[in-house]
């Protein structure tokens, strides 16, 4: 039996914990895990952490291997996608081939895993979410409604397939689903 192939989609300042650990946990379970950005590169990460501030902090963390460019994706032969948050999805949003591989994932009703700001890369496919149950980080809830999604105001939650989380700290939850779907699928 083949192992499950999971695409990661994001690009430079993705946080650093969401995309280290999903790809980690994903190659400890097995799986094959490419990380895809508009360009194949080493992208720049950044750290969130949640200080005295009444938001959180940013600062420079690891670099990570994109090993796939969006244009070179073939979502079909992918079991399951991860869309981290931090601040890459709000340019990789606006990458011409993005909209159409995230799309495929919620049509094929493969796993769809969001988290924390990883919520704005759904906002040009308003119409594949409407209607469906989410959370995100809480700066998000504007973008999550405006593409007819319900806000969850929760950790993290499961709508069949879309699994979203709130920050980082929701990872392991929201990973154990999304390992529990992608098993089962």
């Amino acid at each position: 039996m083949a192992a499950k192939k999971i695409l990661i989609v994001t690009g430079d300042a993705v946080e650093a914990l969401e995309v280290y650990y999903p790809y980690f946990r994903c190659m400890e379970e097995g799986f094959e895990a490419d990380i895809a950005a508009p360009h194949k590169k080493k992208l720049h990460t950044v750290i969130h952490d949640f200080e005295d501030w009444e938001t959180y902090t940013e600062k420079p963390g690891y670099l990570v291997e994109a090993n796939l460019a969006f244009e070179d994706v073939k979502a079909e032969q992918y079991d399951g996608i991860i869309i981290p948050g931090g601040r890459a999805p709000e340019h990789i949003r606006m990458n011409e081939y993005l909209p159409g591989i995230v799309t495929h994932f919620f049509e094929a009703d493969k796993p769809v895993c969001v988290m924390c700001h990883g919520s704005l890369v759904l906002t040009p496919i308003a119409d594949v979410v409407k209607g469906r149950k989410m959370t995100a980080y809480q700066a998000c809830r504007p973008e999550v409604e405006s593409t007819g999604a319900e806000y969850m105001n929760e950790m993290d939650y499961v709508d069949r397939n879309l699994i979203s989380g709130h920050a980082w700290p929701d990872l392991p939850a929201i990973m154990k689903e999304f390992v529990k779907q992608i098993n089962s699928y």
